[in-house]
């Protein structure tokens, strides 16, 4: 079993406030378990993390649907949506073997999402070594149609996209899920 991670964020550094997380486990046969928050943006700045006013702008510009994710009815404060994530992995790990917990970009889902965990004093609930870079293999297999599914930007949908799409290109190379 897999987890895929995706974050949407107020910034791109380790620092950037949360806004949402959403994850799903997978494997080689498809996606079996979701996982999606809404976190509160005042709680993830009151956590120490920093806004960065170009990413604001950039969602500025992203669709109607997206940005109305962003601000749902019920989002809850960081560390409730922290010790939520980690009951899910925690239930998954003692179920399955995590073979490895994939975001989209070496230095981006994973890394804020650990350092988020850091800056309350909780410890992420995957350790270092089973990080995984989707973006990377994504890089290496072009030939491997990326097909989107629901709302582009929206967490739980791009974790959802991802995992496919890793699927995918795990069966058209050599099946290394």
């Amino acid at each position: 079993m897999h987890l895929m991670i995706d974050l949407e964020t107020m910034g791109t550094r380790p620092d950037a406030p949360i806004m949402s997380i959403g994850a799903v486990a997978f494997d080689g046969t498809g996606v079996h378990r979701l996982f999606y928050r809404t976190v509160s943006l005042q709680s993830s700045v009151e956590s120490g993390a920093t806004i960065d006013p170009q990413t604001v702008e950039w969602w500025l510009s992203q669709s109607d649907d997206a940005r109305a994710a962003l601000v749902a009815d019920i989002s809850e404060p960081l560390p409730r949506c922290l010790a939520d994530f980690s009951a899910f992995v925690t239930e998954l790990v003692t179920e399955f073997d995590v073979s490895g917990v994939w975001g989209n970009g070496a230095s981006f889902d994973n890394t804020i999402l650990a350092e988020s965990y850091k800056r309350l004093g909780m410890e992420p609930p995957w350790p270092f070594w089973k990080d995984r870079c989707y973006r990377t293999i994504k890089s290496l297999y072009p030939d491997v149609e990326l097909r989107r599914d629901g709302t582009h930007h929206n967490a739980l949908d791009d974790a959802k996209t991802q995992a496919h799409h890793l699927i995918q290109i795990s069966a058209a190379h050599g099946a290394f899920l």
